[in-house]
């Protein structure tokens, strides 16, 4: 049991650390000039220096964190009425990374930008713990407390105070944008009856819901060999932060490993990136991975070993009774999500983080679904950062997503 939520930590730590080390990556396309958001924030860095207005908001949850959120309310050329009379859009990050990744690329291959020129209102999420989002209204975080959270609080707190923020703003229902942990925050929501009542429709890129399915034989290894280390020196942290030295001690030690290259480890992990541009991956190597907390690392860890979508499993019944009022997490049925809510999957046949056997678990939990609103996007070549960074996205996947919400707008 222990092995396999170890086993999970290492997929999603090395996913998005190790992954900039390709030597494949593309070298097609230009350099882009950014600041650096860590001084300046999002807008500035990687928006208004292309010639889009952009606002930097704060969102506060009802459980007190305060999250970054930047609106780009119309396109380069402007035209229109401004943000009020355009539909809006959020889009919403992976775990261990924040609102940045997606805008790595020149401003014509990124989604936002792209969505912003074609019209739309265009609104980007934080999520909690990441550089722009750790404050609280009365925790600092170096408290333990700040980081007493996993993506149930995502699910139940993060995403709803964005979603009325935006409703409260534009005064219409929202086209939403997940990738990765941001499919799995949105179908939880969605499950729950969150949110149902403000979306128009929802892209889910690279969903990750069902995770039972990744099983290398290199994260096995991983697991094994460093089960003593995680255990004490990352489990015990309140704050993951893979940028911090206990996580760096490990993922030396495991690409030091005898046998084991990082590159081939990329490969077993994360699926081949088949479209990056060598200076998107430097721009992503300066800028994540974020912090999360380790409760999620763990809760994440358990959607592996379950093979079910689940709160948190405080690991004891009569922990889960005095949290739930029952010996077993309850479930998130996906089942309750509305048969009429439009939704667009893509997923990648190189992608071994939603890797194609668990997106079919997931694809037969929406088989009662309304065909007219369900469309599903195969890429074959596409690999896990692909969907956010890829020099073709656009082409592959973006003017599908842009037709998807046309079509249901």
């Amino acid at each position: 049991m222990a092995h396999h939520m170890l086993l999970m930590t290492t997929f999603f730590v090395l996913s998005l650390v190790i992954f900039p080390y390709q030597s494949n990556a593309s070298i097609r396309g230009l350099s882009k000039i950014m600041l650096d958001p860590s001084q300046v924030g999002i807008c500035a860095s990687s928006v208004t220096i292309h010639g889009y207005k952009c606002q930097e908001i704060q969102v506060t949850t009802k459980d007190g964190y305060i999250l970054s959120l930047q609106r780009i309310p119309e396109g380069r050329v402007g035209g229109g009425g401004g943000g009020a009379k355009r539909p809006p859009v959020l889009l919403q990050h992976g775990v261990l990374v924040d609102g940045v990744t997606w805008l790595l690329n020149p401003p014509e291959q990124d989604l936002p930008l792209i969505l912003a020129d074609k019209g739309f209102d265009v609104w980007i999420a934080n999520t909690r713990g990441t550089r722009f989002c750790r404050r609280h209204t009365s925790l600092q975080p170096n408290d333990r407390e700040f980081w007493d959270w996993s993506w149930d609080e995502l699910v139940a707190y993060d995403l709803p105070a964005v979603f009325d923020y935006v409703y409260a703003h534009t005064g219409q229902q929202i086209h939403y944008v997940g990738h990765s942990l941001g499919t799995l925050i949105a179908l939880a929501s969605f499950s729950e009856g969150l949110l149902v009542d403000k979306v128009k429709s929802a892209a889910l890129l690279s969903p990750i819901a069902y995770l039972s399915h990744m099983n290398t034989a290199l994260g096995v290894l991983a697991a094994q060999s460093f089960v003593g280390e995680i255990t004490s020196t990352v489990f015990g942290l309140a704050e993951f932060n893979p940028k911090g030295e206990a996580a760096g001690q490990f993922l030396k030690a495991l690409c030091a490993y005898p046998g084991v290259d990082c590159y081939d480890l990329l490969t077993a992990v994360t699926g081949i990136n088949c479209c990056l541009n060598a200076s998107t991956v430097d721009l992503f190597l300066k800028n994540e991975p974020q912090s999360t907390s380790t409760k999620n690392m763990v809760h994440l860890a358990q959607t592996v070993r379950d093979g079910v979508l689940e709160k948190y499993n405080y690991g004891n019944p009569a922990f889960n009774m005095v949290h739930y009022g029952e010996m077993s997490p309850p479930i998130y049925n996906l089942s309750n999500i509305p048969q009429t809510l439009p939704i667009f999957i893509s997923y990648g046949g190189q992608d071994a983080l939603s890797d194609v056997p668990d997106v079919q678990q997931l694809l037969d939990s929406f088989r009662s679904h309304d065909v007219d609103r369900l469309t599903i996007q195969y890429v074959k070549e596409y690999g896990h950062a692909d969907f956010i960074m890829g020099v073709n996205a656009k082409d592959l996947v973006y003017n599908q997503v842009y037709s998807f919400f046309m079509h249901h707008n």
